[in-house]
């Protein structure tokens, strides 16, 4: 057991989950909370959270893309706000910080992988909120704080494209998905292990502060991901069917290239996240996705 001590926010979530199984299982001391253990606007609460703990890895945040259209304050208050909270109690702690970020930070109409030093440019509401807490953790934490900007992520613990693929398997012969959308399917196990090891090498000194690209190497379309999936499943790829974003119109501007470029994990003696197509096939075989493979096939 290292004497690092950690706190995850945001630990009920499917990355948070995730976390806290790989620092358990590494024998770190870890002290996980949940959403209804810590609400990170309430300023006073995440003073006293980060009191006492060496390296703060945030995965709290408002997901709800859509959502934050309608309600750009109320996301704001979370992934700016709240981070701005838990960025100022970790300045005054001398505690790291691990904020989990998003590609929505991005303009995604790149041809090539986003360096992390590329120009931010959300285009929409969620992404500007996110793009707040990310300026809170450079602005109070130049020193000790670090963005990992993840996308496409799935896993066993929360609603996510590859669970939704399956289930629908069960329901409809065919699936459209569109094929105009560019990203790296990332799985939040193997994302949780990366943040791990950068914790460690952050509270030894030995990674520099500011923005790390967490996804997956490779790239594909969320139609390549579904076919993909089925696959590997054991469920026909050619009931996966594609088509275009306009055939799906929400509320939220989808940027159309997420792919990120992941240079900077050198600088800490890291790789980079494995091909999605090698992790993929990892993933699958947890229990979650094997359950909904065989009620799918069934």
């Amino acid at each position: 057991m290292s004497d690092i001590r950690w706190l995850v926010t945001g630990a009920g979530g499917m990355l948070g989950r995730d976390l806290c199984s790989v620092l358990a299982h590494s024998g770190e001391n870890v002290t996980a909370l949940t959403r209804a253990d810590l609400d990170i606007t309430d300023r006073d609460a995440v003073f006293k959270a980060v009191r006492g703990h060496d390296v703060v890895v945030n995965c709290a945040a408002w997901t709800d893309v859509d959502g934050a259209e309608a309600a750009e304050a109320a996301a704001t208050a979370v992934n700016g706000t709240g981070v701005r909270h838990l960025a100022t109690a970790c300045a005054g702690a001398g505690s790291r910080l691990l904020h989990v970020s998003t590609d929505y930070v991005l303009p995604g109409d790149a041809t090539e992988p986003y360096a992390e030093s590329a120009p931010t440019g959300p285009v929409n509401a969620y992404g500007r909120s996110k793009l707040a807490g990310e300026r809170a953790v450079a602005e109070l934490l130049p020193e000790h704080g670090y963005t990992v900007r993840t996308a496409w992520l799935y896993g066993e613990h929360g609603p996510n494209f590859v669970a939704t693929m399956l289930r629908l398997a069960a329901q409809r012969d065919t699936v459209e998905v569109v094929n105009d959308q560019y990203g790296q399917p990332t799985w939040s196990y193997a994302l949780a292990r990366r943040l791990a090891a950068l914790g460690r090498s952050a509270h030894a000194g030995c990674a520099p502060a500011g923005v790390y690209h967490g996804t997956a190497s490779g790239s594909t379309t969320w139609f390549g991901l579904a076919r993909a999936v089925y696959a590997l499943s054991g469920l026909d790829p050619d009931r996966i069917r594609p088509t275009t974003s306009s055939a799906f119109p929400s509320p939220a501007r989808r940027p159309t290239y997420s792919v990120l470029h992941h240079a900077r994990w050198t600088t800490v003696g890291l790789t980079a996240l494995d091909d999605w197509h090698q992790t993929l096939p990892q993933a699958l075989r947890r229990p979650t996705f094997t359950a909904l493979a065989e009620a799918s096939a069934g």
